[in-house]
């Protein structure tokens, strides 16, 4: 399902710009700043649905490969979106934007851990650099956790998920207190989300 958009060059400006701002603040991933892109792209701008936004996210997930690839989904849609109903056009839209919204998520944040890993390497020692490292985990936590919460509201509000959320904290407790590997506790949900548990 598509929504008609318009998209002029400064719109398609203004998208490469927001990514490009937003690649710096991909710590824990691109995945744990999809609160700030759900509020961008369907909230504020009206670009995807909410159906779009969290079909990409899901199809994203389940595809081998990078987890940013919802980037280049969130790109496909934008484009298809702008497009005339059945035009061929949508063909060239949409890869317009799966160009500029990855160019725009790849290009600052992979410079900059190029150039911030080959520095901390040299400086490993110092207790900034050992003090950064230990902070930035409870912020990418937080993030994930953020996510989580956008996509359950997407599905009824956060409280009507209760069940999803009772699975994640006790996979997270699983994670943290046993040596079970990750792969049968991905698989347990997956089970649980084909059988519309969660």
């Amino acid at each position: 399902m598509t929504i008609p958009i318009t998209m002029q060059a400064l719109d398609w400006l203004q998208l490469f710009i927001y990514y490009l701002m937003l690649s710096l603040l991909s710590v824990g991933g691109a995945i744990a700043t999809a609160p700030d892109m759900h509020r961008y792209l369907v909230d504020e701008h009206g670009l995807l649905t909410d159906l779009q936004f969290t079909n990409s996210i899901a199809i994203a997930q389940s595809a081998p490969g990078p987890n940013v690839l919802f980037v280049a989904l969130f790109g496909w849609n934008i484009g298809m979106n702008a497009a005339p109903a059945g035009s061929p056009m949508g063909w060239l839209l949409g890869s317009l934007g799966v160009v500029i919204c990855m160019v725009g998520i790849l290009l600052p944040s992979s410079t900059l851990t190029f150039v911030a890993t080959r520095w901390a390497q040299q400086h490993r020692e110092k207790r900034a650099v050992r003090a950064f490292k230990q902070g930035m985990a409870p912020l990418v936590v937080g993030l994930l956790c953020a996510t989580g919460w956008v996509l359950a509201s997407a599905h009824g509000g956060p409280l009507a998920a209760w069940p999803l959320w009772c699975v994640s904290a006790l996979t997270a407790v699983l994670v943290w207190r046993t040596k079970l590997h990750l792969l049968w506790l991905l698989t347990v949900g997956a089970v649980l989300g084909a059988l519309g548990v969660v």
